[in-house]
């Protein structure tokens, strides 16, 4: 205790210098925490690197434990020789001290063992007198008509589709009545698709069509440019192996 009240000026210029000193030496030198560092007041650590005091008061690194806190000057002070490392950590030490102050909880004294309370008395019941009569039916109640039956629809023939469809340049018609294929894919002539596709007056169906006729049409006359370029290379070729002849 004696080493705590003097720890509460602080650490001196001088101590501080001498710290350092020891640190660069590669020594961690030894403090004491003060009144001011709180709870843990009196416990030691050491001094691990002092940092820039113009950045911050608390400059100094103490080990304490297993960890490294800064503290301000006035929160240490040099250790006296033979001090020892914190018994408990601060946590602890509090808790048990905050325990020891605690003033017991006076139990109350005996009193009179207490009587259970008096069941509650019901109220009386008032008696409802309920008074049915019987009414006697001269007549039957009427039943309800029976509904007429249903009369069982002959069965149609099933559903036919017919499907024309366009695919890598083809086109091809396909039939079918309910699950039964009649006719499988099969490709048809692009003027046989247009006289199916006029029947069904959808405008958007009409323009689809005509945009498939128009690319194949160009492809077809692109196609026949470059046969008519190579026919009349081949022509050329002949004629000149005619006139070697």
């Amino acid at each position: 205790m004696a080493a705590a009240r003097t720890a509460v000026r602080g650490l001196s210029t001088d101590e501080l210098s001498s710290i350092r000193d020891g640190l660069a030496a590669g020594r961690k030198p030894k403090v004491v925490f003060t009144a001011a560092a709180g709870q843990i007041e009196g416990q030691t650590g050491q001094v691990v690197e002092l940092t820039d005091p113009d950045v911050s008061d608390e400059f100094v690194v103490v080990r304490f434990g297993r960890d490294e806190l800064p503290f301000s000057p006035t929160d240490l002070a040099v250790a006296p020789r033979g001090a020892g490392r914190a018994a408990a950590p601060a946590k602890t030490t509090a808790a048990k001290a905050t325990a020891a102050k605690a003033p017991p909880v006076a139990e109350p004294p005996p009193g009179p063992a207490l009587l259970p309370p008096a069941a509650p008395v019901p109220a009386p019941r008032e008696e409802t007198k309920v008074t049915t009569s019987t009414v006697e039916e001269s007549t039957e109640a009427p039943r309800p008509a029976k509904r007429a039956a249903k009369t069982a629809r002959p069965k149609g023939p099933a559903g036919l589709t017919v499907t024309l469809a366009y695919a890598d340049g083809e086109w091809t018609v396909a039939a079918a009545q309910g699950t039964k294929s009649l006719a499988k894919p099969y490709v048809i002539r692009p003027a046989e698709a247009l006289k199916m596709v006029a029947l069904v007056d959808v405008p958007g169906v009409h323009e689809a069509v005509e945009q498939i006729m128009s690319s194949e049409r160009a492809e077809a006359e692109s196609q026949a440019e470059k046969l008519r370029a190579e026919l009349a290379e081949i022509e050329a070729r002949l004629a000149e192996l005619r006139d070697v002849g």
